[in-house]
């Protein structure tokens, strides 16, 4: 699986052959930006220390930061990453750095943004009840069934519940479309996309 590049990440990127032989110092200042967020004073300090403009070491460190959390994201293997970025039409050394600056720290990123990802509730029971009414004052003959369901979620530990209320008609195309969505999931192009997620 290639990562694909926009015109943008690639002006970024394209920023690296100005700088020399400072990948290793803009790899540190993205991981760092990756972990504590962005430190225009590293940048400064970056720049003057290497005597380049901080706009380039800004949309180096930009380009890198993109480049490593999008290929860690993916997974992507030593190949494919290579593959990435040869069509940027870097010298051979400055790529062999990228890919090292990437297998090094895949992990590490990956765990970062781990932490960053919203933690969503997950399913703990659900309670269901089929309420019908069959007539009132004004309709003396009518079928109106409902169906009302308890949902309890767990979220941090904490347990909370959601009641929800719908028709029997609207229930069957709900679960209609998850199944559609589970048969899909059983298809090897979703397979590949999970197992990368991984």
């Amino acid at each position: 699986m290639l990562l694909v590049l926009s015109a943008e990440h690639r002006a970024h990127l394209g920023c690296l052959p100005r700088a020399g032989g400072a990948v290793g110092e803009l790899g540190r200042l993205a991981l760092e930006q990756l972990r504590r967020g962005a430190a225009p004073r590293a940048c400064e300090s970056a720049a003057r220390k290497l005597n380049i403009s901080v706009d380039i070491i800004q949309h180096g460190v930009e380009g890198l930061v993109y480049l490593l959390t999008e290929s860690s994201k993916l997974m992507i293997s030593e190949v494919d990453f290579q593959d990435s970025i040869n069509v940027l039409g870097f010298s051979d050394e400055l790529n062999k750095s990228l890919l090292q600056l990437y297998l090094d720290n895949r992990k590490e990123i990956r765990s970062i943004l781990g932490e960053l990802a919203p933690r969503l509730p997950s399913y703990h029971s659900l309670e269901w009840r089929l309420d019908v009414q069959l007539a009132s004052r004004s309709l003396r003959q009518q079928i109106k069934p409902a169906v009302t369901m308890k949902l309890h979620l767990n979220q941090n530990e904490d347990q909370t519940a959601q009641v929800l209320q719908t028709d029997p008609a609207t229930l069957l195309h709900l679960i209609q479309q998850l199944e559609q969505a589970l048969g899909e999931m059983k298809m090897n192009h979703c397979r590949r996309i999970v197992r990368n997620m991984k």
